[in-house]
């Protein structure tokens, strides 16, 4: 099962990236994950807490399954004694310089999926992978405007 969400960013991926890959800082713009910690390094734990709306904040420890530097970071996370994984993304895809779509979700496996992510709370996990998506491009369009890193326009 798949719970995805993709966005336009008027920002360059430089900027995405940097606010992104900035986990110390998330909790400053990200309402999704209000702590978060550690290092982007394939095989590191994060130590993050998690907020879905209308759930309870809960803390994850996903571990850093690859990376790449303006192009993407995935994490793993196990729920359900290991019955069931989920394989978050954060993807940075370059159209034009100055415009991005930027892809968050999670792919979910394993014979538990629909008692670890029932049908009820699909939604709220959409809605909080909406937020990311919104909350990073605010910050990123932000950081790039106030920049001046802006693209030539034609006149």
């Amino acid at each position: 099962m798949k719970i995805e969400h993709r966005i336009g960013i008027q920002a360059n991926t430089d900027s995405i990236w940097e606010v992104l890959s900035d986990l110390d800082h998330w909790g400053d713009w990200c309402p999704m994950y209000p702590r978060a910690a550690g290092t982007i390094r394939i095989g590191s734990v994060l130590d993050i807490d998690e907020h879905v709306p209308g759930l309870k904040v809960h803390n994850i420890r996903p571990v850093v399954l690859d990376w790449a530097p303006y192009d993407h970071i995935h994490w793993r996370t196990k729920m359900m004694r290991g019955w069931v994984t989920g394989t978050r993304f954060f993807e940075i895809e370059e159209l034009t310089p100055g415009s991005c779509i930027f892809s968050n979700g999670e792919l979910y496996q394993g014979l538990l999926v629909d008692f670890a992510v029932p049908r009820a709370i699909r939604f709220k996990i959409r809605e909080a992978y909406e937020q990311f998506g919104e909350a990073l491009k605010a910050e990123a369009e932000k950081r790039w405007h106030a920049g001046g890193d802006l693209p030539n326009k034609p006149r």
